[in-house]
């Protein structure tokens, strides 16, 4: 295998609208980024423009592996918990920031063959922590050749 140098970029952004606390899948719209970008071998790269919701790679069959870890993190980080002084939007505000910060707000995923190269059970989800409804931007980045 021959390295060879980044010779194309792209860059598209989408907002994804979020019924509040819970998982939205973004698989196909971060595939469809990167179809569009021409990219046949190289890396796409997705961030999230916020402090309260995250990016994660999770199971994409059995939706209770995302129940469970709503529930998990929901203990490890406690809505209102009296040790956060950060409440100016709610009890859920500091708790989002938090979640945030452990679980990450950007994934790199390879691209082979103009596609992401996930296993067959991956799937890419934005992981909304505020209660209440958002319209998440995500930027996704395509680099390669």
């Amino acid at each position: 295998m021959r390295a060879a140098p980044a010779d194309h970029v792209a860059q598209h952004g989408f907002v994804v609208h979020t019924r509040g606390r819970g998982f939205t899948e973004i698989t196909d719209q971060v595939g469809e980024v990167v179809a569009a970008s021409g990219v046949q071998t190289g890396i796409a790269n997705v961030f999230s423009l916020h402090t309260s919701c995250s990016l994660l790679i999770s199971e994409n069959a059995d939706p209770t592996v995302r129940d469970d870890l709503e529930r998990w993190l929901a203990r490890a980080v406690p809505d209102g918990d009296a040790i956060f002084r950060h409440d100016q939007e709610g009890p859920d505000d500091m708790p989002a920031h938090v979640r945030a910060i452990l679980t990450g707000v950007s994934l790199v995923v390879p691209v082979h063959a103009g596609r992401l190269q996930l296993g067959t059970w991956q799937g890419m989800y934005l992981w909304e922590h505020r209660l209440d409804p958002h319209q998440r931007k995500i930027t996704v980045t395509v680099l390669g050749h």
